[in-house]
């Protein structure tokens, strides 16, 4: 197996994650006006895809990485409000808070979300808003027993050449049943509202999603009741906790 660092290098030096619809839906109902003017830290920036979109209109943007640092600051270059550390997001202790603080399919593959969560909170100012996006635990039954189960005995066992071949593999048969039978009105099919949006994004989009799934060392599935100790109302107001496509959770706050 190979170490974490060249898990997540290969990915993120390969693959773009740069989608403005994704991106959208993921934080919502927060919004990219949101950050104008704002000081903004992006927690697990990976190749640095969402600071793109962020940092035009953000007064400030730090992105965090542990693993692909050297990639995001490649990738974001041209931004001049942008910082990038190579730091660990469960714990890392920055000396500034900032207005925004977002974490967009990260803490799931941290070694401790529970940690990992309270210690990217630490970062936010008074009045600062919080927004995570995390797999649920709800509604991704065969992702947490087959192909957990597949990652561990097989998957992340091969190559990541390989597995990219594999994953592409994947992706293109996953499209058989998406234009056929996904095609009926039968909601009751697993994933079918995952499968309404795989029709929406570009293949090499769809690719990185597989992908990601096959290569992540470590993912947690996490249950709305986790969301909600997290979100509670002794530390935030307007909370938002809503269920994405049955298989995962988009939450946020503005911390008290």
């Amino acid at each position: 197996m190979l170490n974490r660092k060249s898990e997540w290098a290969f990915e993120w030096e390969r693959m773009q994650n740069i989608s403005p619809y994704l991106f959208a839906n993921w934080i919502y109902p927060n919004k990219l006006k949101d950050f104008k003017n704002k000081t903004v830290l992006d927690c697990g920036c990976g190749m640095g895809g969402h600071i793109n979109l962020v940092a035009p209109i953000a007064k400030k943007v730090v992105g965090v990485d542990l693993y692909t640092s050297h990639v995001a600051k490649k990738n974001t270059k041209h931004n001049k409000n942008v910082t990038i550390l190579r730091k660990d997001i469960t714990t890392m202790r920055l000396k500034e808070k900032f207005d925004i603080v977002y974490a967009v399919g990260v803490i799931h593959h941290t070694e401790n979300p529970d940690k990992t969560f309270q210690n990217i909170k630490r970062h936010l100012k008074k009045n600062g808003r919080l927004i995570i996006w995390v797999y649920s635990y709800e509604g991704n039954f065969l992702n947490r027993t087959l192909l957990e189960f597949l990652k561990k005995k097989f998957f992340l066992k091969l190559s990541r050449s390989m597995l990219l071949k594999i994953a592409t593999l994947i992706t293109f048969l996953i499209y058989i049943p998406v234009y056929t039978i996904y095609m009926i009105p039968i909601d009751f099919l697993p994933f079918y509202q995952y499968f309404t949006r795989w029709r929406k994004l570009s293949f090499r989009e769809n690719l990185l999603n597989i992908f990601d799934k096959l290569n992540a060392p470590k993912t947690f599935f996490i249950k709305r009741e986790t969301i909600e100790k997290w979100f509670n109302r002794n530390d935030f107001r307007k909370i938002h906790i809503s269920n994405y496509l049955n298989t995962s959770w988009r939450a946020s706050g503005i911390k008290k």
